[in-house]
């Protein structure tokens, strides 16, 4: 019985280091990944990595580095942190994942405009400058989007051209949260240049609902201050409405 313990416990513990470090290539291998994804030059194992290249969609990741986190196996859930250096996006932050669906914290993302809609085609054969940026102080899956939302999206030097004219609108800063599990985004006139107040909520089936408003400013380009009269009369603050229902532009 000695022996058999012994063994029992050898086998275990072997197949505990084959299982620590398998490599990342040949894990990447043999999972059923979706149409559109693939990596190159992966190296370290699957608790600690990192992938020279990773396709997503058309979209390059360069540079990106992982690590998982065992300890959480003990609560149901799949943890890891990633740190993305290269190219032009980059980010960092931490996920979960588990039953209740998941869980981001601490995440920051930054990326040109033109590369987070790739190939999407605009009303107005739309096109956008500029640069995105994401952080998510904590966030949770839930229904249709979300069960709880905290953070902040920032557009630095936003320009917008179509058919009827040039926008440079300057920097955009809202307030993300979650209302009843749809996704909020609030902004206030005092955090653009733009005169732009409300908020948009993304709803169930890629709906959307703006409700906001936009006051005439000294900084707004000419092209936008003749075409706030197509939004219909101002309020007795002079402000125009911007409201909206229905799918997202776009999709």
């Amino acid at each position: 019985m000695r022996v058999l313990k012994y063994t029992l416990i050898g086998v275990s513990l072997y197949l505990l280091f084959l299982l620590v470090n398998v490599p990342a290539a040949l894990v990447w291998q043999l999972a059923p990944l979706p149409q559109g994804v693939s990596a190159a030059g992966l190296s370290g194992t699957i608790w600690k990595g990192q992938a020279d290249q990773v396709s997503v969609a058309g979209r390059q990741l360069e540079q990106l580095s992982w690590e998982l986190h065992p300890s959480q196996l003990l609560t149901g859930q799949a943890g890891l942190s990633f740190r993305l250096n290269g190219g032009v996006a980059k980010g960092q932050g931490t996920l979960s994942y588990g039953l209740s669906g998941l869980e981001v914290d601490n995440l920051r993302f930054s990326a040109p405009l033109p590369w987070l809609l790739g190939n999407t085609r605009l009303p107005f054969r739309t096109q956008l400058a500029g640069n995105a940026t994401l952080s998510l102080n904590d966030s949770a899956q839930g229904t249709p989007w979300c069960d709880r939302l905290s953070g902040r999206v920032l557009v630095d030097a936003l320009d917008v051209r179509n058919q009827f004219g040039q926008y440079p609108l300057g920097n955009l800063a809202g307030t993300l949260s979650c209302d009843q599990g749809n996704l909020k985004l609030s902004m206030d006139e005092a955090e653009n240049s733009v005169g732009v107040q409300g908020e948009a909520l993304l709803l169930a089936d890629n709906q959307v609902q703006v409700t906001a408003q936009i006051k005439p400013t000294d900084s707004q380009p000419q092209d936008l201050r003749q075409a706030l009269s197509f939004l219909g009369q101002p309020n007795a603050d002079g402000a125009y409405p911007i409201n909206y229902n229905g799918p997202i532009p776009g999709l």
